[in-house]
């Protein structure tokens, strides 16, 4: 299975990735070391990322997904996925995938923008992503997580929704 843990910056994806790959004993990868040096150097400088910079990024993460499934490799992964279109790119309605959506108010996840540090994208940048940001809507069938939860009880909350969604699974008709 692979968990893709979706939002905008500074909603904990990373820190609630790391987490939650210890507790499933998953693999855990960072969707922003996918990121090409230009996108990396474009975020540092301020500006935001455009579909043309998201693409070539997307595939990259596409295709890691696309080889942990079909090798079977359990992971954790971390992306923005801030609209539709792309998550459908990432193929995250597949079997096999599930998705988190870490969901809160710009006000909250910029104090927490604030307070944190070590990322080269600037708190100037919030405001864009969540221009950008199309909430997954029901037939996406994200697992939703208010990130004003502490981190173990998202952990707690999304290995209930993932071991009820497994259960409902093996109880449906083929």
């Amino acid at each position: 299975m692979v968990v893709v843990i979706m939002g905008v910056s500074g909603a904990g994806k990373s820190t609630l990735a790391q987490q939650l790959a210890v507790a499933l004993q998953a693999g855990y990868a960072e969707g922003d070391d996918y990121h090409p040096a230009r996108n990396v150097a474009k975020m540092a400088a301020g500006m935001p990322l455009d579909d043309a910079d998201r693409w070539p990024w997307l595939s990259l993460l596409a295709a890691e997904i696309n080889t942990w499934l079909a090798t079977g490799k359990d992971m954790v992964l971390t992306c923005s996925a801030l609209k539709k279109a792309y998550r459908q790119h990432l193929g995250l309605m597949q079997p096999g995938v599930r998705l988190v959506y870490l969901d809160g108010s710009q006000a909250f996840i910029a104090d927490r923008f604030r307070s944190r540090g070590g990322h080269y994208m600037p708190a100037s940048l919030l405001a864009s992503q969540f221009a950008a940001l199309e909430a997954p809507n029901d037939d996406e069938a994200a697992i939703r997580i208010a990130v004003s939860l502490s981190t173990d009880a998202a952990v707690t909350a999304i290995k209930i929704a993932l071991a009820d969604s497994t259960a409902a699974a093996k109880r449906s008709p083929q």
